[in-house]
């Protein structure tokens, strides 16, 4: 289970996240929302002969709504009547999740020949062909447009499941670069590498660049290759925090910062100079729970021990030579000669060409095709990724936040239709706004009282993130999603020595005791402004803390 420890904040101030708890990717996203198949059982209702229909719902269109739910701000937990609770609190067997690779029967395997015969031109692939994915950069947990730039999560993994069903499709050869997302998103990825191998067909890897998160998903192919100047730095994994505290006292910002919550590390980037005890006991228990799983999965995968592993990577290896002598790598290849050895293995002569279908091509291949959804049941998938704000910015870009009162528009129309049996709310948030938060868990555990809700997360659901996922009837996750950080980090800068270097004058004219709360940046908070800023984080902490114990079903001390 992945750590309960995070150090995201629930509002909107940076976080300290090094390259390796790196979490989130806010990049554009599409705006239409796509419908795609993957060959799951249905969630809460024993298997039948139908199959359910998984639909993706992009949780960032360019609709607006409005929500006027009253919400519960006295820091108890939400008021509900008991039958509303009982449902959403019930217990039910949830399927394992785990992958059964099932040869087609002799009817399906007619029913798809036949439907591949029917398929539109741009879903047709030859026979024999190889699917080549690259995966490189950023990768997304929202689905891509067929013109968007970049790699999405969902389509990787439903061509790995499409793939080992087709039997157009002989094998994959996968290309790995260095990779720009979290470990959550790796671990689904491999998973889903190891589901692909139960089918029977090849999976071969080519990595010209390596670190530990490319090792992890090349070690867990048939073969792995590499160019003999590849660059492989299997050093270990470190974590860094940064802080800001010095700087702005010698530009003459002093941050006011309100913490509640022992591991609440938001703050610190800008009021410290060095780590703190707690933060460093918080990454020290990150670090180590990342590199013993790495350790552990890469020992089975190479049929080494633990204690070998860690000895080669103390010796800092970095000659291709020596890691293929000790089994790190299959062989020394080039593309080119890679290429040829799949030809050799589908039986071609060498003058000619491989029969390859790529990535985004092989995405537009319909489940349906290949027999993997159908019938009227489905199942409704709503994609939560990015910090969270109750209205979009004036410059954000679509899809790249969670914004509540397009998320809440989507969860409500979920729930009135029928036509959805069960819903995931698929998160990938290090937090953001407390007040978006609670509207957003509020609809969420309505939608719940009618319908499953199970929260699944991917790299990062902490904070505003966890949040979300509380009000939802299960919560599943990665063994290495971040997640928690229970507690909330506000604040405000104090900019009057900054002004008073720079020759800058503001005065204020007010109307009420705590007009200048926030307003006044000339000045330090007075102490009556400090004690009510301090009730107010407060009284938002007791709200997520509350909340937090009821949905686990524990007293809060």
């Amino acid at each position: 289970m992945s750590k309960l420890l995070s150090a995201t904040s629930l509002f909107s101030l940076s976080q300290p996240m090094s390259k390796l708890l790196s979490a989130t990717s806010l990049s554009s996203f599409p705006k239409q929302v796509r419908p795609f198949s993957l060959p799951l059982k249905p969630l809460f209702t024993p298997p039948t002969k139908t199959p359910f229909i998984v639909r993706a719902l992009n949780s960032s269109p360019d609709t607006k709504t409005t929500n006027n739910d009253d919400v519960s701000n006295n820091g108890t937990p939400i008021s509900s009547s008991v039958e509303d609770d009982t449902k959403i609190n019930k217990k039910i067997d949830y399927p394992t999740g785990e992958f059964e690779y099932k040869e087609p029967s002799g009817w399906m395997s007619f029913v798809v020949k036949l439907r591949m015969l029917i398929a539109l031109p741009w879903q047709r692939v030859k026979k024999g062909s190889v699917l080549t994915m690259k995966l490189r950069g950023q990768i997304t947990d929202q689905l891509k447009s067929r013109f968007a730039s970049g790699l999405s999560l969902p389509q990787i993994c439903e061509n790995f499941t499409k793939a080992a069903y087709d039997p157009r499709v002989a094998g994959i050869y996968l290309h790995i670069e260095p990779l720009d997302c979290g470990w959550g998103k790796i671990e689904e990825i491999r998973r889903h590498i190891l589901n692909f191998k139960k089918s029977g067909k090849f999976i071969l890897c080519y990595v010209p660049a390596c670190g530990e998160k490319e090792y992890y998903l090349g070690c867990s192919c048939e073969e792995l290759y590499a160019p003999p100047s590849a660059y492989f730095s299997l050093y270990g994994l470190s974590v860094q925090a940064q802080f800001l505290g010095g700087v702005l006292e010698k530009v003459g910002i002093e941050p006011q910062v309100q913490r509640i919550g022992k591991y609440k590390s938001a703050g610190d980037q800008l009021t410290r100079k060095s780590i703190s005890e707690p933060n460093r006991e918080m990454l020290t228990a990150l670090l180590d729970n990342i590199n013993g799983h790495w350790l552990d999965k890469v020992s089975r995968m190479k049929g080494k021990t633990r204690e070998e592993i860690e000895n080669f990577i103390s010796e800092g290896v970095y000659q291709i030579d020596r890691l293929k002598e000790d089994g790190w790598i299959t062989d020394i290849k080039y593309d080119d000669e890679v290429t040829s050895m799949l030809k050799e293995k589908l039986g071609l002569k060498e003058d000619k060409k491989l029969p390859t279908v790529d990535y985004r091509k092989y995405s537009r291949v319909k489940g349906w095709t290949l027999g993997l959804s159908g019938g009227k049941d489905q199942i409704a998938i709503i994609r939560a990724s990015g910090s969270i704000s109750r209205v979009r910015g004036r410059f954000s870009t679509p899809g790249s936040s969670i914004v509540a009162e397009q998320f809440i528009e989507k969860i409500r129309s979920v729930k009135e239709s029928k036509r959805y049996k069960a819903v995931i709310i698929r998160i990938d948030s290090p937090g953001g706004d407390a007040l978006a938060s609670d509207l957003m868990w509020r609809e969420i555990r309505l939608l719940a009282a009618s319908k499953p809700v199970v929260a699944s997360m991917a790299d990062v659901a902490a904070s505003g993130g966890y949040y979300m996922a509380m009000a939802a009837g299960a919560i599943v996750s990665e063994n290495l999603t971040l997640t928690g950080s229970i507690g909330v980090v506000t604040g405000k800068f104090n900019l009057g020595k900054l002004y008073e270097r720079i020759g800058f004058n503001k005065d204020i004219i007010s109307r009420g005791r705590y007009a200048e709360l926030t307003a006044a940046d000339q000045r330090p908070f007075r102490p009556d402004e400090e004690e009510l800023f301090a009730k107010s984080a407060q009284n938002a902490y007791s709200q997520f803390r509350d909340k937090a114990a009821f949905s686990r079903s524990m007293t809060v001390r």
